[in-house]
């Protein structure tokens, strides 16, 4: 049977590359990889105009949707002032993701989200942020100055889907690069996962066949692809 194809989420950000420096619809290969090491064709969905029928038309290609990380989210969709502690959002990535979220939850293809896709699956249906974690934690540890990604503990819920698609495991070290995360959980969505501290650190909708995400880098552990595979799984079963 022919691999599931997995659409990924991308950037839309300033860079260099070869005679160009500008602007770069691109991804880190990390998840990439992590799609093709678990048995997925990884298909790139660069931030883009999107018409509901244009998403919907791209969903239907698709047997699989992963949520990238990246840039905050427009405080706006979620009913916010900007905070000084804000650190910009891109206005296209942000209504392009919204719409392709929507057509993927009504077709019901399975969707992985990672960090920020874990907040725009939350505010898409209609949850909230906190947009600066030190401010309401008094810590930096999901997100250390000068560092790029650390690992912390995260508990699991027993009986979800994370805690199926972890193996059993009620903890993992996930690694976090973070200074957002999921604050009220919107209706429907059920929490999988919390830190050490308790800040919620994966959901899932128990109505959808495969409706996952987590806030912290399933993809930079190159040893531990069971989430990604997951998906792929889930995608695989549609399919």
């Amino acid at each position: 049977m022919a691999a599931p194809v997995i659409g990924l989420s991308c950037y839309r950000t300033h860079g260099t590359m070869t005679i160009y420096d500008g602007e770069l619809a691109s991804l880190p290969a990390q998840y990439v990889d992590s799609v093709t090491r678990s048995g997925g064709t990884a298909i790139l969905l660069p931030p883009q105009p999107l018409s509901m029928s244009q998403a919907k038309d791209i969903i239907s290609r698709l047997d699989g949707l992963l949520l990238t990380g990246g840039a905050d989210i427009d405080p706006a969709r979620y009913s916010q002032e900007l905070s000084p502690r804000h650190e910009g959002f891109e206005a296209l990535r942000d209504a392009s993701e919204d719409t392709l979220l929507h057509a993927a939850l009504e077709a019901d293809l399975p969707i992985l989200g990672i960090c920020r896709g874990a907040q725009m699956l939350n505010v898409h249906l209609g949850g909230t942020l906190h947009q600066h974690l030190p401010d309401v934690l008094g810590h930096d540890r999901y997100r250390k100055p000068g560092e790029s990604f650390t690992t912390e503990p995260i508990t699991i819920e027993s009986n979800t889907v994370v805690h199926k698609a972890l193996g059993g495991d009620r903890e993992v070290h996930g690694p976090v690069q973070h200074h957002q995360a999921i604050d009220d959980v919107a209706p429907g969505l059920v929490v999988s996962a919390r830190g050490f501290d308790g800040i919620v650190q994966a959901v899932e909708w128990p109505e959808k066949s495969f409706c996952v995400a987590v806030q912290w880098h399933p993809e930079e552990d190159a040893s531990d692809d069971r989430l990604v595979r997951s998906l792929v799984e889930a995608a695989l079963h549609r399919a």
